[in-house]
């Protein structure tokens, strides 16, 4: 992974845990008690909310094993405590895609709302097929 243009440490708990499941080993293990069961996910690419840990665990790990590839970088952070907006930059088959992740969290520290914002359009297109096969692989046990 790309060095991030903000530092890894030293920001409200709640983005902290997610900074740490960042930087730690990505599994769906470390990830679930980081999700209220009610969360709702919102996809760049896909019109309809996502609610539920299970589905947004789904997108979550999906996005880690296709937008988390080795130039991701969050570069810039709105840290509001219950409320935070991470800038990123990644690229995909030659495509440089920037987005932000917007998240909140409840008052028992787990996120309830994930809302991913990608530009520009040839990166959405980017994304939209990369996660679409990569949740496919997933859905199939592979």
């Amino acid at each position: 992974m790309a060095k991030h243009l903000i530092p890894g440490t030293g920001h409200s708990p709640n983005l902290q845990r997610w900074f740490d499941w960042m930087a730690q080993d990505h599994s769906g293990d470390s990830l679930s008690p980081l999700l209220a069961d009610d969360v709702v996910f919102k996809s760049p690419v896909v019109h309809t909310p996502q609610e539920g840990k299970f589905i947004t665990m789904g997108y979550l790990l999906a996005a880690g094993q296709t937008l988390g590839n080795d130039s991701f970088r969050y570069t810039r952070v709105f840290d509001c405590e219950t409320r935070a907006v991470l800038e990123f930059e990644t690229e995909m088959d030659g495509i440089a895609v920037n987005g932000v992740d917007m998240i909140e969290w409840n008052s028992d520290g787990q996120i309830t709302d994930f809302k991913v914002m990608v530009r520009p359009l040839k990166a959405i297109n980017a994304v939209h097929a990369a996660m679409g096969a990569m949740l496919a692989k997933m859905k199939a046990g592979a």
